[in-house]
């Protein structure tokens, strides 16, 4: 096989930081999830975009846990009314729910909790 039998193809990868950058700006809460052993999008990675964005630190790196055992970690971060919510599942890949169900259920559950606004908009 030689250059003339493969197939010509371009390949970009967009990076959504830039869209992050832009939410820091309004009045908005995010949570971002990753399975500490996800092969496609490593944690540290995660980790160093978040970074960048320089946001104040709400709550610190501390351990969150399902039936007793640390089921991961996460942090939260806060300025001008943005908040970013990021937590690791331990021993989950890139489909964190398909690895850890249980976990996923649990920190998406928590964090819609404590996001619950109840407003004359929404009655």
């Amino acid at each position: 096989m030689n250059k003339e039998d493969t197939v010509y193809y371009s390949y970009d990868i967009f990076s959504s930081v830039e869209h992050y950058r832009q939410l820091v700006t309004r009045d908005s809460q995010v949570f971002i999830i990753n399975g500490d052993h996800d092969m496609n999008f490593p944690y540290v990675g995660t980790q160093k975009w978040i970074k960048s964005l320089n946001l104040p630190t709400q709550s610190p790196w501390n351990p969150w846990f399902v039936r007793n055992q640390v089921a991961g970690y996460r942090m939260t971060f806060a300025k001008n009314g943005f908040t970013l919510t990021y937590a690791t599942i331990k021993g989950a890949g890139h489909v964190v729910a398909l690895y850890k169900p249980e976990e996923a259920f649990v920190a998406v559950n928590d964090w819609l909790s404590s996001h619950i606004y109840l407003s004359d908009s929404y009655q």
